[in-house]
């Protein structure tokens, strides 16, 4: 049966004082991007209405309502910052993955080329074993450069000869074109490649928590179904919304993630709280006075 840890704090700290050495089987983290800016979502209550505000599918119209906002700050003061924050982290990350296990880095095009030179560092280039492109389609496009619609994800093996791969749970994609490949295997479909095409998380679903920078559930149970086995421990220190932890839990996997931000924890709570989430910490003054519900 798995188990699901959420602790709130400084994650450096925690994975120091609560996380043994090589306990861990999968890791995923995805950090700030350093963007400069300040992430926030809104949520919208959309309702068909004739005299709405909002235009959609056929013509029909629709009036929306603000709900609660979320936010966090994307900023450090320099790129040497940015740097010296993740490097820490990388290194205790290295410490705690299980020597079979995998270590999966979540980043986008402007941080990424520096941060594979630090995790090279680490684990050594041998244990590179992809960059994984996660493509998408929304939001604006720029009319002066190629906008960009992808997110960047780093993969690396503690002993690239020795690592969790599970190709038959791997999901299967549709044929582009599937007259040319027979009935059969357009019914199978093929396996994925290193650019996976998923839809952002839609803004209407059932999916949608509301937390800015949220990702989709459909890549994060690629990942845990191929590069883990039921029963293994995953860890998230930057869990954001949960998604990694709930990809864990309906894979029967055991999750630690951990946060150091109350919208983060609090949807951690709500959404996993099927599953047994269990609040750790040594001093939950803040919790309390930030009022955790």
């Amino acid at each position: 049966m798995s188990t699901h840890q959420l602790y709130y704090g400084d994650n450096l700290t925690i994975l120091q004082e609560y996380v043994p050495d090589e306990s861990v089987n999968l890791i995923y983290i995805d950090p700030p991007f350093n963007t400069g800016k300040l992430q926030q979502r809104t949520e919208l209550k959309v309702k068909q209405d004739a005299q709405g505000d909002r235009v959609g599918f056929q013509g029909r119209t629709y009036r929306t309502t603000k709900g609660k906002s979320t936010h966090y700050s994307d900023k450090f003061e320099s790129l040497d910052d940015y740097l010296q924050f993740l490097r820490p982290r990388f290194e205790e990350a290295y410490r705690v993955l299980h020597p079979n296990g995998s270590f999966f880095l979540h980043i986008d095009y402007r941080e990424v080329h520096y941060c594979k030179v630090i995790l090279d560092e680490i684990f050594g280039r041998e244990s590179f074993m992809n960059e994984i492109i996660w493509a998408y389609d929304y939001g604006g496009r720029a009319k002066s450069w190629w906008p960009a619609k992808h997110d960047n994800i780093l993969w690396y093996a503690k002993t690239p000869k020795h690592y969790i791969f599970n190709f038959d749970e791997m999901d299967r994609i549709p044929y582009m074109a599937p007259g040319l490949v027979g009935k059969e295997k357009a019914a199978r479909g093929k396996t994925p490649t290193d650019v996976w095409w998923h839809t952002i998380v839609s803004t209407n679903g059932s999916e949608k928590t509301g937390y800015p920078t949220q990702k989709p559930l459909g890549i994060l149970n690629r990942i845990v179904k191929v590069h883990s086995s039921p029963e293994d421990i995953l860890l998230d220190f930057f869990a954001g919304s949960g998604t990694f932890g709930e990809a864990a839990a309906l894979h029967d996997r055991s999750s630690i993630l951990v946060d150091n931000n109350i919208p983060a924890i609090k949807c951690i709570m709500h959404r996993l709280a099927l599953y047994g989430i269990q609040l750790v910490n040594a001093d939950y003054t803040a919790l309390q006075t930030q009022k955790i519900e």
